[in-house]
């Protein structure tokens, strides 16, 4: 009984309690009081040194993107190219192949796919040379589906350049930006039309600069100007021809290959620098074909075995093997054996890092070499020459005409079927020099130059360039007969 008569009395004094405190709330009514806690104030400065030690996340590419896709366009390509079939009878093929008993050339379209960038209002458009090599045709679709013919105005195989032109104004471009001043780890957009999916934009970083890969070589290119820019975006067949833009949407590069054994993207994917880009449009705009300077030297990296033979102070630079005789190195006094170690400023430990920052001068320009001799830096001013050895601008047909005595045309489409070929140069005129004293006769069909396929005249001058002083032509005049021509450049 007591165990109850407690318990009753604790219940009353809770309930009690509960309605003392409701009373004294509806009575009452207490102020409600806001505590306020005053925010501490961060120095400037101390905020700055903060900031700058948080990760920055990844930037916004929309801009950038939605500027590119506006600008890059689809080139669609269609070329007739033999299957190398051989009619009975041809001369040419026979003295080469044996005979092939009556087979006539299967000649049949092939259709290809690209991308490009339009750099002007009025219609210019930057791809690659291998798009568009050998086409008879050329459509340009651009992103809102307008399509068009172009033309093409100038194409260098040595860095895989080509320029276009379609009849049109106001039209989106990008603008250049500068890819000297690219850093290793910097976001960059590649934009493109990859398996004719167009407008396709993927996001990588620049994972290395003037980097080669040998690719022109094996495109028959030996004086291939290969100073890439390497990203990990990716880049897949169809991507050629199209833009490596930074985060602001600037044009810093044209997407040119990609490093994988199955022809897909694999991981690396290789651009040339809008530095060379532009330099190569802007003289096939003006002159109609690329005006190449020249330093005149052979080279080679320095490495540490070739740093312990030449007893080199330190592994840098680029090792000078030999000095052309008539070129701007010998006469500016660059001797074999010398390591140039910059040119106008900017460092260059390899050879293609040298070789892209030649690419950007025309001949007749000025570079300052600083090269290492016997331990010492000496300064030299270098005049860049043309492949024919001076400082003078090389049209496209008087370097040829000048030099060899020929004006050499194309063959045309019924030409090339006639031969079953997709390539040669007929000599259709000529005047006192090396081919006439060779014994070529006008009509002459050459085919290649120093074993290498002579399809335009940029072919026949980059093996003239690339020659210590001979030249063997190897071709057929329209009567079947197949004639080789060895000529003497130095006389």
């Amino acid at each position: 009984m007591n165990v109850k008569k407690y318990f009753f009395v604790f219940l009353t004094a809770v309930l009690g309690a509960i309605v003392g405190v409701y009373a004294f709330v509806l009575i009452a009514k207490p102020e409600q009081q806001i505590l306020t806690v005053e925010k501490q104030m961060v120095p400037a400065a101390r905020y700055a040194s903060i900031a700058s030690s948080v990760p920055v996340g990844i930037p916004d590419f929309t801009v950038a993107a939605e500027k590119s896709v506006e600008a890059v366009v689809h080139v669609m390509t269609k070329a007739t190219v033999s299957d190398k079939g051989y009619s009975q009878g041809n001369p040419f093929y026979e003295f080469f192949y044996g005979p092939r008993g009556g087979m006539s050339p299967d000649r049949s379209p092939v259709m290809g796919s690209g991308s490009g960038v339009i750099i002007s209002a009025d219609g210019y458009i930057i791809t690659t040379h291998h798009v568009i090599d050998k086409a008879d045709e050329i459509q340009v679709v651009l992103n809102d589906r307008r399509s068009y013919k172009a033309t093409l105005v100038g194409t260098d195989p040595t860095t895989d350049i080509a320029l276009l032109k379609i009849e049109e104004n106001d039209l989106k471009f990008l603008t250049y930006g500068n890819s000297d001043d690219l850093r290793i780890g910097e976001w960059v957009l590649a934009v493109g039309n990859p398996f004719n999916l167009t407008s396709t934009v993927t996001a990588g970083i620049v994972s290395a600069k003037a980097r080669s890969i040998n690719i022109l070589a094996n495109r028959n290119q030996p004086m291939g100007i290969e100073s890439f820019i390497q990203t990990d975006a990716a880049v897949n067949p169809g991507n050629s021809g199209g833009a490596l833009v930074n985060i602001f949407g600037e044009l810093v590069g044209i997407n040119t290959a990609i490093a994988s054994q199955t022809g897909s993207y694999a991981g690396y994917s290789f651009a040339v620098p809008e530095a060379i880009a532009k330099k190569v449009v802007t003289d096939l705009k003006e002159f109609g074909e690329v005006q190449r300077g020249f330093i005149g030297v052979q080279i080679r990296d320095v490495n540490a075995e070739l740093a312990k033979e030449l007893n080199l102070d330190n592994i840098e630079g680029v090792y000078v093997d030999e000095v052309t005789a008539n070129g701007g190195a010998n006469a500016a006094g660059v001797k074999k054996g010398d390591v140039i170690l910059s040119i106008n400023g900017t460092l260059v430990n390899t050879n293609s890092e040298l070789i892209g920052q030649v690419s950007k001068h025309r001949p007749g320009d000025k570079v300052d070499l600083s090269v290492k001799r016997d331990g010492k830096t000496k300064q030299f001013t270098v005049v860049l020459r043309n492949s024919y050895g001076s400082t003078e601008i090389v049209q496209q047909k008087e370097g040829i005409s000048d030099l060899l005595g020929a004006e050499l045309r194309e063959l045309t489409n019924q030409e090339k079927a006639r031969f079953g070929v997709d390539y040669g140069m007929e000599v259709v005129k000529l005047t006192a020099g090396k081919f006439k004293q060779s014994g070529i006769r006008e009509g002459f069909i050459i085919f290649k130059a120093n074993r290498q396929p002579v399809r335009n005249i940029s072919d026949l001058k980059d093996v003239i360039a690339t020659t210590d002083g001979g030249l063997f032509i190897t071709g057929i005049y329209p009567n079947g007969q197949v004639t080789y021509y060895a000529i003497n450049l130095e006389d």
